[in-house]
């Protein structure tokens, strides 16, 4: 198994790619905290992963408050003893997400921000500290192809993901040293309760629209996500850092 005794926490973890990588962390035999604001899927999700004969702890966390943080990470380390792999996977769809700039409110952009980078940044900062303590590990962040193709209606979301690819890029040079390897994936459309909330009314149109602009011909699961994840954040990648890797079915190879 390719994480034995690995603890693995993962922000976003309640739905959608979060579980997906909860479900193949635990099958690869890692011990996963699932961090997220939805107490209740998360529950769901963490009795879903124990039902199935793997250890996952459910954490509330609101990765826009440094305190919620700090108290999240902590609950981790006292059930677990230390963090090995942070998947720093929440975000946020939504209008703020694919509305034109001029129709913008600083309301939306300031969620969009809070959430997609400054979320990422303070998540890795405390991970990172017990990651210090502990000898080292593997963090891998969630970007987009938004963050590097141009896409209709996506400016602030881009932004927010662009800005993560680069943050990935820095780290892995800040804490190479460390033993602290940094990745992140880029993503191109997954099926999710999140971007099915794009098009609530008829998401399936939406999806069909894009299976037949991607060359692979469908649009992407949430388990395709989590298998690249689990590449980067076991030993496997241990001369990876540093990297964006892109799981979009070829749709930025065009």
């Amino acid at each position: 198994m390719r994480l034995e005794n690995k603890v693995a926490l993962i922000t976003g973890g309640s739905s959608g790619i979060g579980r997906a990588t909860g479900q193949v962390f635990v099958r690869e035999g890692a011990k996963v905290a699932l961090a997220d604001l939805d107490a209740e899927r998360g529950a769901e999700t963490a009795r879903m992963i124990e039902d199935a004969g793997g250890e996952a702890l459910f954490v509330p966390m609101d990765v826009t408050s440094e305190p919620s943080i700090e108290s999240g990470v902590a609950q981790v380390v006292q059930r677990f003893g230390r963090i090995d792999i942070l998947f720093n996977n929440a975000g946020v769809l939504g209008r703020e997400s694919s509305v034109k700039l001029h129709e913008l409110t600083m309301k939306e952009y300031d969620r969009m921000m809070d959430v997609n980078l400054r979320g990422v940044v303070f998540v890795a900062k405390h991970v990172i500290r017990e990651m210090l303590k502990s000898g080292g590990g593997a963090i891998v962040n969630t970007a987009s192809i938004s963050g590097f193709i141009g896409m209709p209606s996506q400016g602030v979301y881009a932004a927010t993901k662009a800005a993560v690819a680069m943050l990935t890029k820095q780290l892995a040079v800040d804490y190479a040293a460390s033993n602290i390897r940094v990745n992140a994936v880029a993503p191109g459309v997954i099926r999710t309760p999140m971007t099915e909330g794009m098009r609530p009314e008829d998401p399936d149109s939406m999806f069909e629209s894009v299976s037949q602009r991607t060359p692979i011909g469908r649009v992407g699961m949430p388990p395709d996500i989590a298998e690249a994840v689990l590449y980067l954040a076991s030993d496997a990648a241990s001369f990876v850092t540093g990297t964006i890797l892109t799981v979009d079915g070829g749709y930025t190879a065009q």
